[in-house]
Order: C-alpha cells, then structure tokens, then sequence
C-alpha cells in the first residue's frame, strides 16, 4: 500500500453558527452536555441543532496525521451563552461563531464553546473549528473498535455508537441529523471515499482532493470515510437509474466480485419489499478482513471487513430503510435497526430457497440458546447496559417480534405496515414508543399486549411461541 508525501498543511476547521449577536450582553444559558441517553448520557449536546456538516480533512498516512475545518450550521433551540460539542482527542486550535473569536475548553470528550455574543433561540449560526492531531482508536464497551482505524495503506472511520467524535466536532447523538459536505485530502494515488456522491475530484501538487456531498439527514454515526488503494466502479441500478459506488480494497477484490454483482438483485428485492429507497446513491466499501472486525451499514455506501456473503449484504441493505433512513431516538432503540436488518435475512432466505422466516422463527424459540447461549437474556427493547445494544437478543430476539407482528396481522397487512413505518419516518427519528402507537393505530382490531409484555420486554423465553 502506498506511502504518502509531503504532510498537508492544517486546514481551517470552521463550525460557522449564523449570525446571532444578543445586544452586547450574554444573558442565555449554557446547552448542556450530553443528552441523557439511557447507555451513552454524554453523547450529544443540548440546545442546539445540528443541521449541516462542512468537513475539510487532509490525512497523511504515513505520520498517520489528521488536520480539519468543521464548518458546523445549526439553529438553537434557547438563548445560549455556551454549548458544547462531542471530540475526543485531537487538538483544537481555535474556534470562531459567526466570524468572531470565541473562547473554549476542553473536558473529556466535551468541547465547551462560548461565543462573544448570546445566540438568540431559534435562529441559525455557524462554528468554525480547526483542529489537528492523530486521532484516537476507540475501544467500545462490547470490545469492539470504532473511531479512526488504521488500515495498511490508510484509514478508515466508523463512528456507531460513539466514534464520530474522534474525527470531527459535533453533536454526537443519533436524535440529531443533519445533511454533510465532506472533503478530504490525501497522496495522489489513494481514494478517498464517503457518503453521499462524488461531487468533485481535483488533483494538485501531488495530493488529490475528494469532495463527497450527502443532501439527505444523517446520523453522525453513519459517517465514514475510508481512505486506501481501492477498486472503485461506479454504474447505475433499476429502471431509476440510481447511482451505485463500491470501493474495493484490491486483496478483497476477487472475493468480492460475485457477491458485489448481486446488489442490483438485492436493491430490487428490498425496494419491493420495504418500499422506495430512501437516499439517492447506493454502494459499497470493501475493505480487508483485518482492518474491520465488523460490517456496519454506513449510509449509502455500507462497509464490510473483506468480501461479504449475500446475507451480510441484504442485512446492511436493508438498514438503509431501518436504522439510516429511519433512525432510533435514542440506542435503547437499538432494536428498531438491527432487529428489522435481522429480519431482512429470513424473508430474503424464505424468498430464495432456504427456511420459512416460520421455520427460522421456531428454531430460536425451541433451541435458539444452543446457537445463542445468550438468546434469553434480555429483551430487546432493553439491554441491560451500553456493551449489550448490538448482542444477540436485540438482532434475533428483535426478529422474532416483528414475526409475531406478521403472524397476528398476516402478511398482506405486516408488508403494508413495514412499508409504512420506513414511510411515516423517512429522514426522522423514532423511538419504540412510536413504533408501539404505529402498529396498534395500523390494526387497531388486533391485540398486541402480549408481544409487547413477553416479546419485547419480557425477561427469558416467552411461555408459548
């Protein structure tokens, strides 16, 4: 893999916040740090919305150096005289609102900005951070590695739950999503790929600049950016056309081919399925299997440690509708993504030659802790800490409600009401509450207390199946 040049000068990390002047005085209170989240209460920030992301990053592989401009809009939500937002590690240089210089401190993973003025609630303004540094590789509660990861000939950064926050500013919560702009700058001879589209590509003095351009919501999360030697191939899917970008990392290449050659066949079938895609480009980051313990369904472009199988495809497909387009609340309702992906993998088997989603079903219930050993632990719509929101029960006990679902109203109704769900939420938020008063509202002669009580909620292995 290749090692690179010259270190790119820093660049200008702008957070720019309208312009807000309160009158000389600030009067306002402070945003507050973190937003209370039941496994992760100091992720996000109060006050404030978030409602677009200018990143202007520079990444020099080989002293493993990272520079950015985050240019943050957002509106606030009350009168501010300080706000905060989520980085950890790197090193701030300084920090203007609306053009003016404003103070900050650093605390853990809070970047505590107040500006010269007060923010005025409901009005828009913008935050120009810069900042530098080697960015920090973060180990999460379950033992898994999110944050900036380091691959043999560049970098690649996953951000579910929390690692955004070690490579941009922000308000790292997935209740706030917002539109992106994400440039960066690396070795002519690497790629850099992100969300969204390719809207520029310009080389220059042997550095090449990618600029990517997400116009839908996003949850911070979803973000990536991988940066490497890869394979890339861009065409078009379905009768609409809709762009498709994969990066390949070029030791994953031969592995991956025929399994990447099934994505038009699988968009089809989810877009049956679940309704109209929700965002305007779709794709793949392959990278090698060492560099990623993990697939994760970043949006349009879902990033898979080596070649994927079919099923691992149709399951990060699938949170594209459940989990990117309609995205939790809070992570309790981690159940609402991955429990519907899961489900995504049974109807995709029951539709081509493998066990009924029934069969599936059953199988869990009568000896599902001998493949899960911990299957009953908990239930889904309540893990009992941070290091459980992606274990088992949550994806496989998460499906099996939403069969119990299919099996009280039958299966036109339950293909109605996925449908409708990724419909009434698209580009929002949800929680499970909502998810609750949707299917009770959709089929109000039918009784679900029982899923609800010994399903989702219920602690152990319901009675009866």
């Amino acid at each position: 893999m290749s090692r690179i040049a010259p270190v790119v000068p820093a660049l200008l990390l702008t957070l720019t916040l309208a312009a807000c002047t309160g009158g000389g005085g600030v009067d306002g209170t402070p945003g507050g740090s973190g937003l209370r989240d039941p496994y992760f209460p100091k992720a996000g920030n109060g006050g404030y919305d978030v409602t677009h992301y200018a990143l202007t990053l520079a990444y020099d592989p080989t002293a493993r150096h990272l520079t950015g401009t985050a240019d943050i809009t957002a509106r606030a939500g009350k009168d501010l005289s300080a706000f905060d937002l989520d980085l950890k590690g790197l090193t701030v240089q300084d920090v203007t609102v609306d053009g003016a210089a404003a103070r900050f401190s650093r605390a853990g993973q809070e970047l505590t900005v107040r500006p010269r003025d007060e923010l005025d609630r409901g009005k828009p303004f913008r935050v120009t951070v810069r900042y530098a540094g080697t960015p920090e590789t973060i180990t999460d509660a379950d033992g898994s590695q999110e944050g900036w990861l380091y691959t043999e000939d560049g970098a690649l950064a996953l951000g579910e739950p929390v690692g955004s926050m070690a490579w941009f500013p922000g308000n790292h919560h997935p209740s706030d999503k917002a539109s992106y702009d994400i440039t960066v700058t690396v070795p002519q001879g690497l790629t850099a790929v992100s969300n969204g589209e390719l809207a520029d590509r310009t080389t220059r003095d042997g550095r090449t600049t990618f600029h990517w351009r997400t116009a839908e919501p996003m949850a911070s999360y979803l973000a990536t950016v991988g940066i490497g030697r890869y394979e890339v191939h861009d065409g078009t899917v379905g009768e609409d056309r809709l762009p498709v970008y994969t990066a390949v990392d070029p030791v994953s290449a031969k592995d991956s081919a025929a399994v990447l050659a099934q994505l038009p066949e699988i968009m089809d079938w989810l877009r049956y399925n679940f309704g109209p895609y929700p965002f305007s480009s779709t794709g793949a980051i392959v990278e090698r299997e060492e560099d990623a313990g993990y697939a994760l369904e970043t949006q349009n472009r879902p990033v898979f440690p080596g070649a994927p199988d079919t099923i691992t495809l149709v399951h990060e497909l699938a949170h594209q509708w459940y989990g990117d387009s309609v995205t939790p609340k809070t992570w309790q309702d981690m159940w609402l993504n991955e429990g519907f992906a899961q489900y995504a993998e049974w109807l995709w088997a029951e539709d081509h030659g493998g066990k009924s989603a029934q069969q599936r079903f059953q199988e869990l219930y009568d000896h599902g802790e001998d493949e899960y050993e911990d299957l009953w632990d908990f239930p889904p719509g309540k893990p009992r800490s941070a290091a459980e929101i992606s274990a088992n029960p949550v994806y496989q006990r998460g499906a099996m409600v939403l069969h119990k679902i299919r099996q009280t109203v039958g299966d036109d109704a339950f293909y109605d009401l996925v449908q409708g769900w990724a419909a009434a939420h698209r580009h929002a938020n949800a929680s499970t509450a909502d998810f609750i008063a949707y299917v009770e509202k959709q089929a109000p002669d039918k009784d679900f207390s029982g899923i609800w009580r010994d399903w989702l909620y219920g602690q152990g292995r319901p009675a009866h199946a």
